[in-house]
């Protein structure tokens, strides 16, 4: 019973978001390890878009970490994205999720300009521990709106 009135919780804060901040920030969902983010960021993203890419740090190609190198052509690294996962973004009604953030500080860099460009919506997922120890030489991004599970 706890459990389903807490993910109940958590589910109505991504409602939340989506519906009042998703334009202008992106969400972290940031906790201890292994207490569902991912799951939930997902079910969610499934359940209330038309589209998603999941892109889980622990577990990912090369070429998807080499594209946070240079994401200084949104388009170019947007059709990458769509052609190295097989997965077709939709304008306003795709959202990207980036799980375990903490292991990609260029990733959540990136943040503030892809929020700026306004094409999708972003969710991260990651530990909180490991969230402040990466984070020394980024710019942290002013754009993200942070839960706690």
């Amino acid at each position: 019973m706890a459990k389903t009135v807490f993910k109940r919780k958590i589910y109505n804060e991504l409602l939340e978001w989506k519906e009042k901040r998703s334009d202008r920030y992106a969400l972290l969902i940031r906790g201890a390890r292994r207490v569902g983010k991912s799951t939930i960021a997902e079910e969610f993203a499934r359940q209330n878009f038309k589209s998603y890419i999941l892109i889980d740090f622990a577990h990912t190609s090369r070429d998807i970490i080499e594209l946070f190198e240079d994401t200084y052509n949104l388009d170019f690294f947007f059709l990458q994205l769509q052609q190295l996962t097989g997965v077709r973004l939709y304008e306003h009604e795709s959202v990207i999720i980036f799980d375990e953030v903490q292991l990609l500080p260029k990733a959540r860099q990136a943040i503030k300009y892809l929020v700026a460009d306004g094409r999708y919506k972003y969710i991260e997922t990651g530990s909180l521990i490991s969230i402040k120890k990466n984070t020394k030489d980024i710019l942290i991004p002013s754009e993200e709106h942070k839960i706690s599970m």
